[in-house]
């Protein structure tokens, strides 16, 4: 922790370096405390809530976000801060997996990565070249903007797939990534929060893109109400009579849920839309108060 902090001092000295501890039972606070760091601590665990608590505590106009573990090079910082201090950008993502160590990936977090990356470009429409790194440069409007709603390690997912959802300008930079210190041990479970990441992307598919996501529900509904109604419309007209009533109730049942799927898509919608207006006139408000 001592080397991160005095890495980033020597390479940004006018930054203030905040160190957020979450929940640590080790001496991080105190090594980060004596490199000269301010140190917040956070009580509640998970990673998501430490992001949480670093939007509302702190107050800048950049952000530089990244993770405690000396796997990303504090050199690289001014790269991904240009982006965000010449406006061209409201988050900038330090990408990791064009430039890191053999040994820097776990088994199988290759696969999930490119499994969330494809997941995330096909739902959204918006190609990401990494979606879990933890080095990231942000706007002021854009941590004022999030709400932050993860607890975990799924936190990642939610900044990449919030700045597409609210047309927040997004950029990647390449950084190299290195492999943890001897004695340093990932919290991260390649299965459970791999589980969650995915769940993740779901449910924010269905909240931010609710009438894509309630559309393709009512397509498969509405295919498969004609698939049974065909059954049933060419068995009446071979024999006069339909045998098979369940099949018919079944085909109708689900012509209505079709339209009720379509219908609550373009509610939620609509109502997405008036609230992503009010979010932005609020949000920009207190950015240029704070700036005053």
């Amino acid at each position: 922790m001592a080397k991160v902090v005095a890495d980033f001092r020597r390479v940004l000295p006018d930054a203030q370096i905040w160190v957020f501890d979450n929940a640590s039972t080790d001496d991080t606070a105190a090594i980060a405390r004596a490199a000269g760091a301010r140190v917040h601590r956070v009580p509640a665990k998970g990673k998501g809530n430490v992001v949480r608590t670093m939007f509302r505590e702190v107050d800048a106009d950049v952000y530089l976000m990244v993770d405690g573990d000396d796997t990303y090079p504090a050199d690289h910082a001014p790269l991904l801060l240009e982006d965000i201090v010449n406006g061209h950008a409201d988050m900038v993502v330090g990408t990791r997996l064009e430039s890191h160590d053999s040994g820097s990936f776990r088994r199988f977090h290759g696969f999930g990565n490119r499994l969330v990356r494809w997941s995330i470009g096909s739902l959204f429409g918006q190609p990401v070249r990494d979606v879990l790194s933890g080095y990231r440069a942000f706007s002021r409007r854009f941590v004022k903007s999030m709400p932050v709603l993860s607890r975990g390690f799924e936190i990642e997912t939610e900044m990449t797939v919030f700045a597409m959802a609210n047309a927040f300008v997004l950029s990647e930079r390449t950084v190299p990534y290195g492999v943890r210190p001897e004695g340093s041990v990932s919290k991260l479970n390649t299965f459970r929060d791999g589980f969650r990441v995915l769940r993740t992307i779901g449910f924010l598919f269905k909240d931010l893109r609710p009438l894509r996501f309630f559309g393709i529900a009512a397509l498969i509904a509405a295919l498969a109400s004609l698939g049974f109604g065909a059954f049933v419309v060419h068995e009446f007209s071979l024999t006069g009579a339909v045998t098979h009533p369940s099949t018919a109730v079944l085909a109708a049942a689900l012509a209505l849920t079709a339209f009720i799927l379509l219908a609550t898509g373009l509610i939620l919608d609509t109502v997405n839309r008036r609230s992503n207006e009010i979010l932005r006139l609020i949000t920009d408000h207190v950015v240029r108060h704070q700036s005053d």
